[in-house]
């Protein structure tokens, strides 16, 4: 990757860092706030007839992983494109 200036990596690496927390923190509310601190609280509602906390416990947090594992692929290559460090 050959940036332009510091300047542009600088913003990239910025804009990157801040996606890629900004995901962890949307990941750690979800397996640990669902699948753990409110498990309680959605294990009153039934989902594909499991309790909802244990749903997410067991299978609901890799969903929006996996989710999230798209989402940074996307926001990553538009991010390549704006500083222009792309592949072609």
């Amino acid at each position: 990757m050959a940036f332009e200036n510091n300047d542009k990596a600088a913003g990239y690496w910025s804009e990157n860092l801040r996606l890629v927390l900004g995901l962890l923190a949307i990941w750690a509310a979800v397996s640990f706030g669902c699948g753990i601190l409110l498990v309680d609280v959605l294990n009153e509602i039934t989902f594909m007839g499991f309790k909802l906390g244990f749903w997410f416990a067991q299978q609901g947090a890799m969903y929006v992983f996996v989710a999230l594992i798209f989402v940074y692929v996307v926001k990553a290559n538009a991010l390549d494109k704006k500083y222009n460090v792309h592949e072609d």
